[in-house]
């Protein structure tokens, strides 16, 4: 709610207000010292303080006091945030600037006017797509069939579409590959081979399951070699990351409900995440769901059993692979597993371990790529703008493969490698550790 004392012009409606108002505790622990600056993609970009994570909450405070409203002026700037949390790890005074923009996204979502075909489109896709994962797979279905009859090399080919609707020209030319394999959630248990050494339950989630089936099925084949049972909770869901990256707070709550039944249900060591995205999410379960009286204490158990992929296998430890794959590897640091769960050594252990293959460092490494969820769509001109920048960096190290952990990275630096026309595969860490694996089976 606004603190300012004086008497306000701005109209009330334009002020925070209701729930999921920036916490002033977080607020106001930005001293606007500016050593975030030079951690975000947005300010060095564009070297604009409005465009930096200080300027940003220097607007939130103004809201905050009812100096300034939630005007398409002030708004544009949030938007141009890839919240990728760089900031966070330079902050000196540990503003938890992802929770302050997540609930500032929530009150521009419920002021934004989006005009009729906006609205329908956010409420199609948000509320009536995303959270269905059997509607997901129809769509899914109809895109493979597009990708496969010839049409959509006739439809990029003629370049008609770019002209016509450019928005929906530059989200055609994103389009993953649409895979054969998919990967279903439906209550199946993989058992461990050998020595039982732990249970966990899997994240399917929403996207990967239809684009990264045989990713997916990677992942399993891993855990299974190293002696741990595989569940697949049947009921669960989207863990609410793209609804939540655009505010809209209320469906990820449900959704993060869903997910905290499905994954309570059985009984697991642990739950295993391959979406650095989708793991960060669930891992703040515990804040999302704290004031639900009665989801609070599950929603803080479900936030503290979930691990990444990767910080679960070095923790168990992984036995180490024997293939020998002799590639020249760089790997990129998802923001949301570098920045917001502080995971950076155990993806690069995993790669080390892998006999024959060299790993190159990125000069750029911990620099969002520029993928941000939906923000390849709503800001597409600047998150190209950053992958054109992430992939000269890539062409200096002259690798074979871009190794990542996280799906929308994945696609992204796939899109990057395509318009630079690099000679390179993006794959996941994982999936190279299963071909190591399988080489000698």
């Amino acid at each position: 709610m606004s603190t300012s004392t004086g008497e306000s012009r701005i109209d009330p409606r334009l002020l925070f207000s209701g729930p999921d108002t920036p916490d002033e505790s977080d607020l106001y622990k930005c001293v606007h010292c500016g050593f975030c600056l030079q951690a975000c993609p947005t300010y060095l970009g564009t070297r604009l303080e409005t465009e930096s994570p200080r300027g940003r909450i220097a607007l939130m405070k103004a809201v905050n006091e009812g100096r300034v409203g939630v005007t398409p002026e002030v708004v544009k700037h949030w938007d141009l945030c890839i919240q990728c949390r760089a900031c966070e790890v330079a902050c000196p005074s540990g503003v938890p600037y992802g929770r302050l923009i997540g609930a500032t996204m929530a009150q521009v979502q419920r002021k934004r006017e989006l005009g009729t075909i906006g609205s329908i489109a956010a409420d199609v896709s948000l509320k009536r797509l995303v959270p269905h994962q059997s509607r997901l797979e129809m769509v899914a279905g109809v895109t493979r069939m597009y990708q496969r009859s010839g049409l959509q090399s006739l439809v990029r080919g003629s370049g008609l579409l770019k002209r016509i609707a450019p928005t929906l020209g530059h989200l055609e030319e994103s389009l993953p590959a649409i895979s054969a394999t998919r990967f279903r959630a439906a209550g199946q248990v993989i058992r461990a081979k050998g020595e039982v050494r732990g249970r966990v339950a899997l994240l399917s989630g929403c996207i990967m399951p239809l684009v990264n089936g045989p990713e997916m099925n990677a992942v399993v084949r891993i855990l299974s070699r190293n002696g741990v049972e595989v569940v697949v909770p049947k009921n669960q869901g989207c863990c609410g990351a793209i609804n939540s990256h655009v505010g809209d707070l209320d469906m990820t709550r449900e959704l993060a409900r869903r997910n905290t039944d499905a994954f309570l249900a059985d009984q697991v060591d642990a739950i295993v995440v391959a979406s650095a995205g989708c793991g960060v999410r669930m891992k703040e379960y515990d804040h999302l769901l704290a004031d639900d009286s009665e989801y609070r204490d599950r929603a803080i158990q479900v936030s503290a059993m979930v691990k990444d992929i990767h910080e679960y296998l070095v923790e168990l430890p992984f036995e180490p692979p024997s293939g020998d794959l002799n590639l020249r590897v760089t790997y990129q640091d998802p923001c949301h597993l570098a920045n917001a769960q502080r995971i950076i050594a155990a993806p690069r252990q995993i790669l080390r371990s892998i006999p024959g293959l060299e790993l190159v460092e990125l000069s750029n490494a911990s620099v969002c790529c520029g993928a941000g969820g939906t923000y390849t769509i709503t800001e597409h001109k600047f998150s190209l703008r950053v992958l054109d920048s992430k992939m000269k960096a890539v062409k200096t190290t002259e690798a074979d493969i871009v190794a990542t952990a996280n799906p929308g990275c994945l696609l992204q630096l796939k899109l990057g490698a395509k318009r630079e026309g690099l000679d390179v595969q993006v794959k996941y860490v994982t999936d190279l550790l299963d071909e190591s694996y399988r080489k000698y089976a």
